[in-house]
């Protein structure tokens, strides 16, 4: 398969009164065309701050410091904000984590929904409008007419999701990321979006980068899974490969702390401690201080690099698990 999207040792850095918060510290990720990668990991591990990042939305004062990042050949890095609209909706869309702040509070549901359309397509108003109706329908909306008028505070956590959802999807972008897109919607709604996205890749064959914290999700979704952990990818494989052969500790204990239907009666192993703080962080292995497998090596040299251990395996880990699920 040929790369539509690349990042390329990626570092994303907020200047802070206490120092310096090193959000993405060295990520390297690709996606292919017509596919979907899986990005996985505990809240503040830096996934969103690496979707804000390829999107050129960072909050201030977020900075990208160094890396590329490349769709379709041409590096969004340093592009001009003119290019960066027109690519933005369009060609590449993204579905944010969390539709209360992203929806704005003052502007009616349908004319954000028409906005994406209007900007990038010669439709006129009405057709955008009738195009809205038929996106809010399709993500489950009831009585999508009367939801183009109703503004975001008027809408529940899950409804606000799916309103983002069509946003997102509107004009069939040829890569989508997808930030958590069901984690405020309950089980049925959660399988109708990702049918929908199923049906996205397959008849616009939109590659997609998936990312959530449901092991469960990806292994339904994913074809590839990139574990993320102190703003740096520590695994990545094939979704098989990774999950029948974990080799990094906390991919490890990510599924050590999973109940299983094949197992009831395994106990469960919350990981201990709490994620490092990326506030100047040192250089060494993020997940040191919660690692029970770590070695002199791994508390005296440096951050270990992401290498391939396997074909189409990569690891960043001095002392990897060697045992086979």
């Amino acid at each position: 398969m040929t790369a539509i999207l690349q990042v390329k040792d990626l570092h994303a850095h907020f200047s802070t009164k206490e120092g310096t918060v090193k959000a993405v510290n060295g990520v390297s990720l690709t996606l292919e065309e017509d596919s979907v990668l899986g990005l996985v990991g505990e809240s503040g591990s830096g996934k969103t701050m690496t979707a804000l990042s390829i999107m050129q939305l960072l909050p201030f004062p977020g900075k990208i410091i160094q890396g590329d990042i490349v769709y379709d050949g041409r590096n969004l890095i340093g592009m001009d904000v003119r290019s960066l609209r027109k690519l933005r909706g369009n060609e590449i869309s993204l579905i944010f984590q969390d539709a209360g702040s992203a929806l704005n509070p003052v502007v009616a549901i349908g004319q954000q929904v028409e906005e994406v359309m209007l900007e990038h397509t010669p439709v006129t108003k009405r057709q955008a409008r009738n195009r809205a109706v038929e996106l809010l329908a399709q993500m489950g909306i009831p009585d999508a007419v009367k939801m183009l008028d109703r503004y975001p505070f008027q809408l529940s956590g899950g409804m606000a999701q799916r309103v983002l959802m069509a946003i997102g999807i509107a004009l069939r972008p040829r890569v989508l990321i997808a930030d958590e897109p069901t984690s405020n919607l309950d089980v049925t709604l959660q399988a109708e979006m990702l049918q929908r996205l199923r049906q996205l890749r397959q008849e616009s064959h939109t590659a997609i980068l998936l990312i959530t914290h449901d092991l469960g999700i990806i292994a339904q979704m994913a074809q590839y899974v990139a574990v993320m952990y102190g703003g740096s990818i520590v695994e990545h494989a094939d979704t098989i490969t990774l999950y029948k052969r974990p080799q990094h500790p906390y991919t490890w204990a990510l599924f050590q702390a999973l109940p299983r239907v094949d197992s009831p009666d395994q106990s469960l192993h919350p990981l201990p401690e709490t994620p490092p703080t990326m506030l100047d962080p040192p250089d060494e292995c993020p997940f040191l201080h919660r690692c029970n497998k770590a070695t002199n090596e791994c508390r005296t040299g440096p951050r270990p690099p992401l290498v391939e251990v396997e074909p189409g395996h990569f690891l960043a880990c001095y002392n990897p698990i060697a045992q086979v699920r």
